[in-house]
């Protein structure tokens, strides 16, 4: 999958995810669009990379102490803070990158910003959420700086993700049947799965999978789920 660098310093195979990126509509990566009013602006940060395993993204798992979404895998991100400016201009990418650095330790100047998708939404937590698209060109170590926020911090080549064998539905707890993906030893599901689902399709890396194939979370995930969507919004 891996190929020649272009001029504005992007490898050949990211550049049909920059390509799908700037073309999607909000209503053709989820069915949950951000409201009118109201919401918890934040971004997140959809890290593409060159792995030892080749091509990959940068993934967290978020601390089981967490006040939403706790326990699960997701790009690295935040909510937007007053100094980020327009949630709609630069404020997303800011949020993004501070975000990242705050929860992996990576140094955003390596990171080359080449797309956002619009915002979606999240009913549980009330989230609305700007996917920040990065080439890491100029990598640096990374994993946990607080473990009260961060679980950990792990890649996931794209060939383990566009596995067919690596792919499924599951059914969250409010009934919702969404994308998941199997890979690096956890389950990625939620608002995560969605977008790489999309991002996978509308790029053409996606592999023909069997999407009558459903899961469904374990007893803790589950639990952590629900006591998320209990708790008050903020």
């Amino acid at each position: 999958m891996t190929g020649a660098v272009e001029r504005d310093g992007m490898p050949e195979w990211l550049l049909p995810v920059r390509a799908a990126a700037e073309r999607l509509r909000p209503e053709q990566i989820s069915r949950f669009l951000p409201p009118p009013e109201g919401g918890r602006r934040s971004a997140v940060l959809m890290l593409f990379g060159e792995g030892p395993s080749g091509p990959d993204l940068l993934l967290i798992e978020r601390a089981r102490s967490l006040r939403s979404h706790a326990g699960q895998p997701s790009f690295p991100g935040g909510a937007l803070d007053p100094e980020d400016g327009d949630p709609d201009g630069v404020g997303p990418v800011a949020a993004a990158l501070r975000e990242a650095e705050e929860e992996t330790g990576l140094d955003p100047s390596g990171v080359q910003v080449f797309a956002t998708l619009p915002a979606l939404y999240i009913p549980v937590s009330a989230f609305v959420v700007t996917p920040v698209l990065g080439w890491w060109r100029r990598e640096t170590p990374v994993g946990p700086v607080d473990p009260a926020e961060t679980g950990a911090v792990f890649r996931v080549p794209i060939a383990e993700l566009a596995d067919p064998a690596n792919r499924a539905r599951l059914a969250h707890p409010s009934g919702h049947l969404g994308p998941a993906f199997e890979v690096a030893g956890r389950l990625v599901w939620g608002f995560t799965a969605g977008v790489i689902d999309r991002v996978l399709h509308y790029s053409g890396l996606e592999r023909p999978w069997d999407t009558t194939r459903t899961l469904t979370l374990s007893e803790e995930a589950a639990g952590l789920a629900l006591r998320s969507a209990a708790r008050p919004r903020s």
